[in-house]
């Protein structure tokens, strides 16, 4: 009954994006707006193959999605360390949470011109705004994760004297790995959207610089193939660590 029903809403939800794509070239026939500033998803998804024919399309592709996951990878392992330093004193806490509820509502793309003073125009210098930016849904996982670990599980460990190397990898990890990756989850959107942004500011190679320069010409095909394919990474991207989440926390669904 369960599969039945999950059955009927992914074909809900196939059927409700088909009518929007449906709803978007109605709208584009009638041009009620503009074919100048809104094409037609047969344009847009034309002027998306023609660029994957010629080859215009894989080099951004590759540099935005290189970009977002070494972002996203170095904003996970730096976001789960810390975390777990901060969770395990409890005057690091003190002392840090000041500077963190300072730090995590500061939008990341306010740090891009000291970025460019730093590292320049560079791919440096989006590698540290991107994770900049995604650090924190992690970092702040990691903090509630760890610091909700039940404190009986600690003092089996304590007697039966694990070192704290094996306590964090089999209790204190184990026990946060729900929140962490759903806070991955969400620093991976971020890190595509500040890829995007940081190619758009500091003419970088990628899918932003393509849109920007798209919407300078008034290629508007060209731009929305740009924001369709940045919908499509996302979708998969996050298709990929759903599936990974639903993998490495199958213990879940067995202790329920």
């Amino acid at each position: 009954m369960m599969k039945r029903s999950h059955f009927q809403e992914r074909v809900a939800a196939v059927g409700f994006a088909l009518a929007l794509v449906g709803l978007w070239q109605l709208l584009a026939t009638l041009q009620w707006i503009s074919p100048l500033f809104f094409p037609s998803p047969g344009r847009t998804l034309g002027a998306l193959w023609q660029q994957a024919a010629d080859g215009r399309l894989w080099e951004p592709l590759l540099a935005t999605v290189e970009r977002m996951v070494w972002g996203w990878l170095l904003a996970s392992v730096l976001g789960v360390l810390l975390g777990a330093l901060i969770a395990g004193s409890l005057l690091a806490r003190r002392l840090l949470d000041p500077l963190l509820e300072f730090m995590r509502p500061l939008p990341a793309s306010a740090i891009i011109p000291i970025a460019i003073l730093a590292f320049g125009l560079s791919s440096t210098m989006s590698l540290a705004v991107i994770a900049f930016g995604s650090i924190w849904p992690v970092l702040l996982a990691s903090v509630q994760g760890f610091g909700a670990v039940d404190e009986r599980l600690r003092e089996v460990s304590a007697v039966m004297r694990m070192s704290a190397w094996s306590r964090f990898m089999k209790i204190d990890l184990p026990s946060a790995m729900p929140g962490i990756l759903a806070g991955a989850r969400v620093g991976l959107a971020v890190a595509l959207i500040l890829a995007v942004v940081t190619e758009m500011q500091a003419s970088l190679t990628g899918i932003g610089q393509n849109i920007l320069l798209a919407q300078r010409s008034f290629k508007t095909p060209d731009l929305y193939a740009g924001v369709v394919l940045l919908g499509v990474i996302g979708f998969i991207t996050s298709t990929v660590i759903q599936t990974a989440e639903n993998h490495v926390l199958r213990w879940r669904g067995s202790a329920t």
